[in-house]
Formats: structure tokens, C-alpha cells, sequence
């Protein structure tokens, strides 16, 4: 009997899988705890649909975060903090004031995006890369100078 996946099973398939399993194992464990469907027409028919819209919307969401990483590209901001004379910082330039200085600027990303590997703790000039998606990051040069 060909089922269609409808979550992923351990050493049968993924979700959107069309594969071939013994009837019982269809009838009594796989269609009853809806993990897959009957691979009839109009099921089949259904899943294209689905994987036409997943690919539109995944598109879009390239397209969006493409746009994102050129205009976070252009973008430099400053963060003004304390310092000590040896240019130290009393505290750490993290992921959330990078953020927030973005925000100000007009660009607006999750704070989980911004890559910084470890707390900026000295003054400078960095390059900060932040993943949008994927495929896509992009870099934000973050000048932290005294206040």
C-alpha cells in the first residue's frame, strides 16, 4: 500500500514522503495515529499543492531576507558606552544592544540572528554577521566609542 507521510517516522520517511509499507502496518499503526494518509489522487493532488504553496512562501521568504541583508549591509551604527583609560568597557556591547541600535536606525531583527560570538568588551570598529536566514547574512559594522 503507497502512504503519504504526513510527519516524519523513523526509518520510513519524512513528512510529504510517498512510500510503499505493508497494509497492516498502514491500516493499524500509520493512518490511525496520523502519521500518514492513503496515497490516493486526491491526496496526491493535495500534497503538490501544499509543496507549491511551502515553496512560494520560502521564496518570498529569501526574497524578504535578501532585501534585509543589503539594507543591514549599508547600515553602521554607534553605541556609546563607559570606558576605562585603556579603552575597556566597564560592561559588554552584546546581541541585545546591537539590536536595539538597529532599531533606532530603522531596521528591525531578533536579537537570536545577530551572531557575536562572544561580548564586545573593548572600544573599536566591529563587524557584526547576522544570519536572516539560511542562505542569507548579512553585516552590520558597529562602531562602540566612549561617551
Amino acid at each position: 500500500m503507497k502512504v503519504i507521510l504526513q510527519q516524519d517516522v523513523a526509518n520510513l520517511g519524512r513528512i510529504g514522503d510517498i512510500v510503499r509499507v505493508r497494509d497492516g502496518y498502514a491500516r493499524n499503526f500509520l493512518v490511525p495515529r496520523g502519521l500518514a494518509v492513503s496515497a490516493d489522487e486526491s491526496n496526491i493532488r493535495r500534497l503538490e499543492h501544499q509543496k507549491r504553496v511551502a515553496a512560494a512562501v520560502a521564496a518570498r521568504l529569501l526574497a524578504e531576507a535578501r532585501a534585509l541583508a543589503e539594507r543591514i549591509g549599508q547600515t553602521a551604527v554607534s553605541i556609546k558606552v563607559q570606558a576605562g583609560e585603556e579603552g575597556k568597557l566597564f560592561g559588554a556591547v552584546t546581541n541585545r544592544d546591537i539590536v536595539d541600535a538597529l532599531a533606532a536606525e530603522g531596521v528591525q531583527v531578533d536579537r537570536r540572528h545577530v551572531e557575536l560570538a562572544e561580548p564586545i568588551k573593548q572600544i573599536g570598529v566591529f563587524t557584526v554577521p547576522v544570519r536572516l536566514h539560511p542562505e542569507v547574512s548579512g553585516n552590520v559594522k558597529v562602531y562602540v566609542i566612549q561617551q
